[in-house]
């Protein structure tokens, strides 16, 4: 028994030493295999690297410099509007040589001019209307040298204002069309010429005349009114440090709601009970500074036209901090010695 029992104790001394040989050999082996595996792995990751550092200094064209992320973005979009602004160049070239630029927008040398006009004046005018501006251009316009000369002199640029024929081609618009290629002294809105549209003719071309010119002032004149310039001048020139201003002959009135009247209005109702116009300038001159020139030309698709012109144009400004001047020089209805103007 005892004999049997050594033996036992003899063969279980000798396996345990066997076994834990083997637990060594297989961790040894888990070992190598994930140290393999981290090594592997860590040199696919270093060779990504490497070559994103490539592709990133291939593209940006910063050769070996290290750069952020956040500063190849910038780069990026430097280049991206680099690239925008040379199309815009390249049109706005294109556009010169189509004729598309006004050529009173620029100088002679292409450029635009630095000196600003005192103002710049748009005679309102329609189809049939050609004694009227023969009339003007021989009383106080002016036309060919002598009109570019009053530009010259007295800063001031003077054009008829006319839409087109809403038969487009038609021998309303070819009239027009000879008869200012002989003067040079249009200027031809894209809009259909009709007496409804009168008040958006009128803001029209202040967007236009915003666009063409830089001026002081801006002036709406009726194509029969005689105005002397002299006395014009002078009255702006006497507002230059006013930058918001608005002149004229200064008015308000009833507010008619029949239909069959003359000066029916169909928008009435936003007038109040009371159905008075505010207080707003005469229709057959008045003047309006630049800086509210340009407030017309920003906010054009936003401003409501009216019935009428006059009104049309004093409800641009209501709510805006505006000086309303109101000139008798510009009351057109009687002439004395210094006076704007003059219905005739």
């Amino acid at each position: 028994m005892r004999s049997r029992g050594s033996s036992n104790r003899l063969s279980n001394s000798g396996g345990s030493p066997f076994r834990s040989r083997i637990s060594a050999l297989l961790l040894a082996m888990f070992a190598t295999m994930a140290t393999v595996y981290v090594a592997g792995r860590m040199w696919q990751e270093a060779e990504s690297r490497v070559y994103l550092i490539k592709e990133l200094d291939r593209r940006t064209g910063q050769g070996h410099s290290s750069i952020s992320v956040s500063e190849t973005l910038k780069i990026v979009s430097c280049k991206e509007q680099l690239k925008k602004l040379s199309a815009i160049q390249m049109d706005l070239a294109a556009a010169k040589q189509e004729g598309y630029v006004s050529k009173e927008h620029s100088g002679n040398d292409g450029t635009r001019s630095k000196k600003r006009l005192l103002g710049v004046i748009g005679i309102i005018t329609t189809f049939g209307r050609k004694k009227n501006r023969d009339a003007i251009r021989n009383a106080w316009m002016q036309s060919g040298a002598a009109l570019r000369k009053l530009e010259e002199e007295k800063g001031i640029v003077v054009r008829f204002v006319i839409g087109r024929s809403a038969n487009r081609g038609d021998s309303l618009d070819r009239e027009i069309n000879d008869e200012h290629s002989q003067t040079n002294d249009f200027i031809i809105l894209d809009d259909v010429e009709a007496p409804e549209e009168r008040s958006k003719k009128i803001k029209l071309f202040f967007v236009r005349a915003v666009e063409s010119w830089d001026a002081e002032f801006y002036v709406k004149v009726n194509d029969d009114v005689y105005v002397n310039i002299d006395a014009l001048g002078a009255k702006l020139s006497a507002h230059l440090d006013t930058p918001r201003i608005y002149m004229g002959c200064m008015k308000s009135g009833e507010v008619f709601s029949d239909p069959t009247h003359k000066w029916h209005e169909p928008d009435w109702w936003k007038f109040g009970d009371g159905k008075s116009y505010f207080r707003h300038a005469s229709g057959e001159i008045f003047a309006i500074s630049r800086a509210l020139a340009q407030f017309i030309s920003i906010n054009k698709s936003l401003l409501q036209v009216y019935a009428h012109d006059d009104v049309s144009a004093g409800s641009w400004f209501i709510g805006l901090d505006v000086q309303h001047v109101h000139e008798g020089k510009f009351c057109c209805n009687t002439w004395s010695t210094g006076s704007v103007c003059a219905a005739v």
